[in-house]
């Protein structure tokens, strides 16, 4: 992925905890990701449909609207359905899996980060070679 392609690519980032939103915005920037973030499920919905971000990384613990509700609104919905939803979690299980692939997300990411997996996965979603 180059540099230009880096810089172009828009990351819709949703998470309730300050911690957590503040080191995923920081190291998505540094690499060069056009990041916005949101904090809850139903206002990531909303900006979803206006933002229309190349990928959206999403919690399955927020308040009001959780990630899985959230994601299948989002996969339910013409304008973006097509966007490929990282589920990013503190849930390990392969029932946890099965319940965010059943929600329509496209991958998953436990936590604490693997920040340089997370990379890989955003680069394999959006069809760019990791090692470019």
């Amino acid at each position: 992925m180059t540099t230009e392609e880096i810089a172009m690519t828009k990351i819709l980032c949703v998470e309730d905890s300050d911690d957590s939103l503040f080191m995923l915005h920081r190291r998505l920037t540094r690499a060069g990701f056009d990041v916005k973030v949101s904090t809850d499920g139903a206002e990531a919905v909303e900006w979803a449909k206006s933002l229309l971000p190349d990928v959206i990384l999403m919690d399955w613990n927020l308040p009001g609207l959780n990630g899985l509700d959230a994601t299948r609104q989002l996969k339910n919905q013409a304008e973006t359905n097509h966007i490929p939803i990282i589920l990013v979690t503190a849930h390990h299980s392969e029932k946890d899996r099965a319940s965010a692939s059943a929600a329509g997300c496209d991958a998953y990411e436990t936590k604490p980060i693997d920040f340089r997996a997370l990379v890989e996965k955003i680069r394999l979603l959006l069809g760019r070679n990791p090692t470019q």
